[in-house]
């Protein structure tokens, strides 16, 4: 193997823009990221559905209460 011809592979600390900091390995001593899963909406339990065209409302209008969505679904036939 040839030496010199891959990156040192070290320790590294990843920052993110609200703050929160991990340690991993890179080729790279330091990564800033815009968003992790600290401050993600869909990591965070705090995302948003944007409904601009109204699916929602038809959908509900349309089906009612989703809760009991088995009744809507056909009974499978046996295969005997």
């Amino acid at each position: 193997m040839k030496k010199a011809v891959h990156p040192e592979y070290q320790e590294c600390a990843v920052t993110c823009a609200c703050g929160s900091t991990f340690m991993t390995r890179s080729t790279k001593k330091e990564i800033r990221v815009e968003i992790c899963s600290q401050c993600h909406p869909f990591f965070t339990g705090t995302q948003k559905f944007i409904d601009s065209a109204g699916r929602i409302e038809k959908f509900k209008k349309k089906y009612g209460d989703t809760k009991n969505i088995k009744s809507f679904a056909k009974p499978k036939k046996s295969s005997r």
